[in-house]
């Protein structure tokens, strides 16, 4: 779709992938109340060939020509915009891997709800505000994203029933919704066109590893401080995701600033 369409094509790419997290929880919990786990296994291996199956017509992308630069040199322009969205990925990671134990805890019911309340908010902020980006500009929208994200998570923290939890898994996901394109824009716009596969690629790849790493921290954090914890630690990695993109604007600026005029 070219750069011009970068956030927009990341934004709608995450609706997809969100809202069938937000389908899929109440329905993987009425599958297994009606035919049991195994029945979970089966259909998402269906749908996977299907998908399969789907991805096979889709026509090759022609490749960009042009001068790339190494991967190496390219994962070092990503690194810190990658740190922000691990930072902002955190809190994703802690609903889905706690609040079902959060919820246990607190002796609730209904904790898939929560995850259908984050997708559900997530899809619908990638709906409303996928132009603001463009509008904007990817740092302004970046900030004010990890800013709700934290607001959200420390709504779960301090939740005293499940509607409060519900609501702060609501705002967690509306926050959270276009940290990762909104940075990635600003992200790819430091290397080559012919590069902006891998830059993503590098960039997503710190989402992927903050996921990975929050389920055992965390789970030493509940362990010594209870469920509740994890989502206070959360709030605090979108703040600091939230700091780190402030500096990352301030460079962007000052080098903007310092580029010769022709």
């Amino acid at each position: 779709m070219g750069a011009r369409h970068t956030g927009k094509v990341i934004s709608w790419n995450g609706m997809t992938t969100y809202g069938a997290l937000a389908l899929g929880a109440p329905v993987g919990v009425l599958l297994d109340a009606r035919w049991g786990f195994a029945a979970l296994g089966i259909v998402a291996t269906a749908m996977a060939l299907a998908a399969f199956a789907l991805a096979r017509r889709k026509a090759a992308v022609p490749t960009v020509k042009g001068a790339r630069m190494p991967f190496r040199t390219v994962f070092r322009h990503m690194t810190p915009f990658g740190l922000c969205l691990a930072l902002g990925s955190v809190g994703f990671g802690a609903i889905t891997a706690f609040v079902t134990l959060y919820y246990a805890s607190h002796g609730w019911n209904h904790a898939a709800l929560a995850l259908t309340s984050l997708g559900v908010s997530f899809v619908m902020a990638r709906l409303l505000l996928a132009e603001s980006i463009g509008r904007f500009g990817g740092y302004r929208v970046a900030l004010c994203s990890f800013a709700v994200e934290a607001a959200g998570l420390a709504l779960i923290w301090l939740a005293a029933t499940p509607a409060q939890a519900l609501i702060g898994a609501a705002v967690t996901g509306f926050g959270f919704a276009l940290v990762f394109p909104s940075l990635g824009m600003e992200a790819v716009k430091l290397v080559p066109q012919s590069n902006r596969g891998s830059a993503l690629g590098a960039y997503a790849l710190f989402l992927d590893l903050a996921l990975g790493l929050t389920g055992p921290v965390a789970g030493v954090i509940a362990s010594h401080a209870g469920y509740g914890s994890v989502f206070l630690f959360s709030a605090v990695a979108a703040l600091g995701g939230l700091g780190l993109s402030q500096v990352l604007a301030a460079r962007s600026r000052r080098t903007a600033v310092s580029a010769p005029t022709h």
